[in-house]
């Protein structure tokens, strides 16, 4: 289907948000693959640049990949690399470099980011980034600091896999002051490049009484590493930061401060959970706030220029238009409030593999989250998710897309966030663009297996 709008639109108008391409390359060490490769993008990659720049699109988040380009310790090969960059330096293109998506360290790091060997090596390697790749811009140097390091230190769903606050805030010790000091160091040998600093944007509600604790508890912890991280908000007196005391961890909280220049919100319908008792709850909240809300409430908190630095929702085409409508009306909400807002990513721009057991298996299993999405044989298709994004890439606002009526499970997901979308004019989905043989419906592993279990004795049922 195509989109024709009404009257034309402008990337560069006022009110238009600026739209970020994105492609993800997060490394499965235990497999030894990347997602840029188990998705063809590696051998298609003029193929994907030439989509994303067939959307207007001249801005994206993109891979250095360190886990190839270091694949011993001290032995840098660049030659893939500079290829890459080289290409999207010809082609226009102004890269975000991202140096670290979640587990994408080499694999000599053998205990992850619990590796005694991690901060040295880690600033060994983004200082020759930036001595290699001085016309960078703008970087991303350690993608979601916080959600990363709690699904590999206390929810034991990567490696090292560990599991507890202890082992948290040991990984959050070892890794969050070496990020610090590679902001201070990029201010030196990039001094006109941007750090956009990102992670998870969330909120949570209490079911009942049973839940208070525990919501009470994860509303402040969602802050906490960025808190540390530019040593703002620091009172021993807040619930999480009296059990980072009480775990030992006192001394981490007077960490030499970073610096962020833009905040990037990672923002995904299941940011917002539910809890009923201590160990248990609801994703998403059947209440969730809005995100417009949310948006503000960072702002307020942090006063840095923000941008919604992810965002994207498993389903068919339709229903990723749906969200993607829902997302840049919330963002240009908290644009007419007053936050500067530098950019909407919806990420990735192909889909995704693997993340049906959170990249604990690599089956090639197509998550289907992409503004283009993937066949059988990985060949890129466009839906009516594709057109959706074309015309907000062009400036066209929220209010200009169509609102399809979503599919399940897509539907039961969104279920609570009807109530923010009540003054839309729903319409069917395109026809051709739902159906069993397309179904998403996809079971997600929240938790994969106790961490000594090895990732081929891993239940791989679909």
């Amino acid at each position: 289907m195509t989109l024709r709008p009404s009257r034309a639109y402008s990337r560069n108008s006022p009110g238009a948000i600026p739209f970020i391409g994105s492609f993800e390359s997060t490394y499965q060490p235990s497999h030894d693959v990347d997602v840029a490769e188990t998705t063809g993008h590696i051998d298609r990659f003029d193929q994907d640049l030439d989509l994303l720049q067939s959307c207007g699109i001249s801005r994206l988040r993109y891979p250095v990949r360190w886990h190839r380009i270091e694949a011993a310790p001290g032995a840098f090969d660049w030659r893939a690399t500079d290829a890459v960059m080289d290409r999207l330096h010809e082609r226009g293109l102004t890269p975000i470099v991202d140096l670290v998506h979640h587990t994408s360290y080499p694999k000599w790091l053998t205990d992850g980011f619990g590796d005694g060997r991690f901060p040295a090596a880690y600033l060994r390697y983004v200082e020759e980034v930036a001595r290699r790749y001085g016309w960078i811009e703008e970087y991303t140097l350690f993608n979601e600091p916080f959600s990363t390091l709690m699904l590999c230190g206390h929810e034991a769903i990567w490696p090292p896999y560990r599991r507890g606050m202890e082992n948290f805030l040991a990984l959050v010790s070892n890794v969050l002051p070496a990020v610090a000091e590679a902001s201070r160091l990029y201010s030196e040998l990039l001094p006109g490049a941007r750090h956009i600093y990102v992670d998870s944007c969330e909120r949570h509600t209490a079911a009942g009484p049973g839940g208070v604790e525990i919501t009470e508890l994860a509303n402040d912890r969602r802050f906490f590493v960025a808190d540390l991280f530019l040593g703002r908000h620091l009172d021993r007196r807040r619930p999480f930061l009296q059990k980072v005391i009480e775990a030992g961890f006192e001394d981490l909280l007077t960490m030499a401060p970073g610096r962020i220049d833009v905040l990037g919100l990672d923002y995904y319908a299941h940011c917002q959970w539910e809890f009923s008792t201590w160990d248990s709850g609801i994703v998403p909240t059947p209440r969730p706030t809005s995100l417009r809300d949310l948006i503000v409430e960072y702002w307020e908190r942090y006063q840095i220029p923000c941008m919604l630095g992810e965002t994207n929702i498993r389903g068919f085409g339709p229903d990723r238009a749906t969200w993607l409508k829902y997302t840049l009306e919330q963002c240009e909400g908290a644009r007419e409030v007053g936050v500067p807002l530098d950019g909407f990513c919806w990420f990735p721009f192909i889909d995704s593999a693997d993340w049906d057991s959170l990249l604990y298996r690599s089956d090639g299993n197509i998550d289907p989250v992409g503004v283009y999405s993937l066949d059988g044989d990985l060949d890129r298709q466009a839906t009516s998710m594709t057109e959706s994004f074309r015309l907000a890439a062009s400036g066209a606002p929220a209010s200009a897309l169509p609102a399809f009526e979503p599919q399940e499970p897509v539907a039961t997901w969104l279920k609570g966030f009807r109530s923010q979308m009540a003054h839309w004019r729903w319409q069917p989905p395109p026809a051709g663009e739902v159906g069993p043989e397309q179904t998403p419906g996809m079971r997600i592993e929240l938790k994969i297996v106790d961490g000594d279990e090895s990732p081929d004795s891993c239940d791989s049922r679909p």
